[in-house]
């Protein structure tokens, strides 16, 4: 076996001793993990920049791509129209006139009761018959009593005729003349008497009926069968010819503009809308709420009248109105082409390059179906006219006039196009 020498055995190991502690290899290997990951920092941010603009399929794929439109729509323009200029108010319908109706004589007891309330009467209709058996009995007592006077004075007239034959002869004294005479005239008297008190007992006695005063419906009714009633008492309530008003409180600013005959529609809680005539405005206003009263005749359906009650209607109801007070120029638009979001209301109006970009408005009445713009947009914009949902802003849209996009295939309808599909 080979051996080295004694001296090279000792220098090797001296070498070996001068080696340093830590090993070569791993740091060597840190630092080019160190200088890779630096490299990599430097040349990542301009990795995106370099894909888009390059993108798969090359820069005209890309181009193509960003310039295609999201929608074909149709785009108009706010129009101004006549419209009728309204004032809103809200108010309670009562109504026009309440008759109070009830008995006129004292103790007489209701023996029949032939209306019931929501019942429509007419002028004169028996609404309640009294007990009468003790009114026929004076009445009969009366007739005797009118009987015995007219009996009383035939025989002071015959006694006073033959006074005054005999006054030239003497044979009675002038005081035995002046008797007979004023007997006459008292029995006279006595008779009229008797024949007022007949016309009275008479009347009492047409007074066992209660009588409608006039044409309308009942609304309230107290009579019961077997009751005794007060002079005075109340019986019956009645509308008088069914005729319903609404009492409107308006702003002390809006009543100047309301005048007597204006047309009025009204809308109550349960009832269709019903049209109305302005009877009256109030001459004073609250002093606590600056509102004034305005009187309105309800019209029935078809009438031109006042007459009557509208279909629905009740008296106590709530219910809002209009007063048509005129007309007025209004900016207007469709109501499809007015998106509502969060409350608020948007357009989309076409720019420059066939952009949108969403607009605030402000909206007022509604009409059919169109809309007023009341603050928001000029009206020179061109804005999307249907399917505004489908839009964002900033989006790219494909323009159609409204009237080339009205002779259109039903296939290509504006609002409903696919991006990207022809």
């Amino acid at each position: 076996m080979f051996q080295l020498p004694h001296r090279a055995v000792r220098l090797t190991r001296r070498a070996r001793r001068s080696l340093p502690a830590w090993p070569v290899l791993p740091a060597l290997s840190a630092l080019l993990a160190l200088l890779a990951l630096a490299t990599l920092s430097v040349l990542w941010p301009a990795a995106p920049r370099a894909f888009a603009a390059d993108p798969p399929g090359g820069k005209a794929a890309g181009a193509s791509a960003a310039a295609r439109p999201a929608l074909t729509v149709t785009v108009v323009s706010p129009s101004p129209v006549s419209w009728p200029q309204t004032v809103a108010a809200n108010g309670s319908i009562f109504a026009w006139q309440e008759a109070s109706v009830g008995s006129e004589t004292p103790g007489w007891r209701i023996a029949e009761v032939r209306a019931q309330v929501g019942d429509s009467v007419r002028r004169g209709q028996v609404l309640a018959v009294f007990a009468t058996e003790l009114a026929e009995a004076d009445l009969a007592q009366q007739r005797a009593a009118l009987a015995e006077a007219e009996a009383l004075l035939a025989e002071a007239t015959t006694n006073a005729n033959r006074a005054r034959e005999l006054q030239p002869s003497g044979v009675l004294s002038a005081q035995q003349t002046q008797q007979l005479l004023t007997v006459e005239r008292t029995a006279a008297a006595r008779l009229e008497a008797q024949r007022a008190a007949l016309a009275a007992q008479q009347l009492r006695l047409k007074q066992a009926q209660v009588l409608a005063p006039d044409s309308g419906i009942i609304s309230a009714r107290w009579a019961t069968v077997g009751a005794v009633v007060q002079p005075g008492q109340e019986l019956f309530r009645l509308i008088r010819q069914g005729r319903l008003e609404w009492r409107a409180e308006v702003t002390a600013a809006d009543l100047a503009l309301i005048k007597a005959g204006q047309a009025v529609r009204v809308s109550a809680v349960g009832a269709p809308p019903t049209g109305g005539r302005v009877r009256m405005v109030a001459p004073t206003v609250d002093a606590a709420t600056r509102n004034g009263l305005v009187f309105v005749d309800l019209l029935p359906p078809g009438t031109g009248a006042a007459r009557g009650a509208p279909a629905g209607a009740r008296a106590g109801m709530f219910a809002r109105g209009e007063f048509e007070v005129g007309n007025g120029q209004a900016l207007t638009l469709p109501q499809t082409a007015v998106l509502q979001r969060e409350g608020f209301s948007y357009v989309f109006k076409v720019g420059a390059e066939h952009k949108v970009q969403q607009i605030k408005v402000s909206v007022g009445r509604r009409l059919g179906d169109r809309i007023e713009i009341t603050a928001g947009l000029e009206p020179a914009a061109r804005v999307v006219a249907h399917g505004a949902g489908f839009l964002g802003d900033g989006d790219l849209v494909r323009v159609v006039e409204a009237a080339a996009a009205a002779t259109a295939a039903p296939g290509k309808a504006a609002s409903a196009a696919v991006p990207g599909k022809k």
